[in-house]
């Protein structure tokens, strides 16, 4: 897939990074408001190794898809990681990153995105833990 289809990276950001148990997960389409991107997507993980492992998927699902980040910045310390794929930026934060410079701020005129995240697979592990 060499064409980029915004929506569908989005979605698949937003499913890597539920699947890798991210929170808070927020797109925003920041077209007209932004020179640097046309979509922002904010994400958290519990700790530095989580968002490091949330990044690491991120990026392997879409370089699986033919999309490799143009580049990435904060592996090393974890707490906060920023994806750079041109028309769309992702940053992942550790919840006290994310609180302490509530990045979501500098683009509140933004549109919000409508994720479309495939939760059944979670649900179907919540159902058989509760049926044993």
């Amino acid at each position: 897939m060499t064409q980029f289809d915004s929506t569908f990276f989005l979605n698949a950001i937003a499913q890597a990074i539920f699947d890798k148990k991210g929170f808070n997960i927020l797109a925003l389409d920041v077209r007209g408001i932004s020179s640097l991107t046309d979509y922002v997507i904010i994400a958290e993980g519990n700790i530095e190794r989580h968002v490091c492992a949330i990044a690491e998927e991120i990026m392997k699902q879409l370089e699986e898809r033919g999309h490799k980040a143009v580049y990435f910045e904060g592996m090393s310390d974890g707490d906060w990681i920023v994806l750079d794929y041109l028309h769309i930026m992702v940053h992942l934060f550790t919840p006290e990153m994310r609180e302490k410079y509530h990045l979501e701020q500098l683009w509140k005129e933004g549109q919000i995105v409508d994720l479309q995240i495939d939760v059944s697979q979670k649900n179907a592990l919540s159902q058989s833990s509760i049926s044993k």
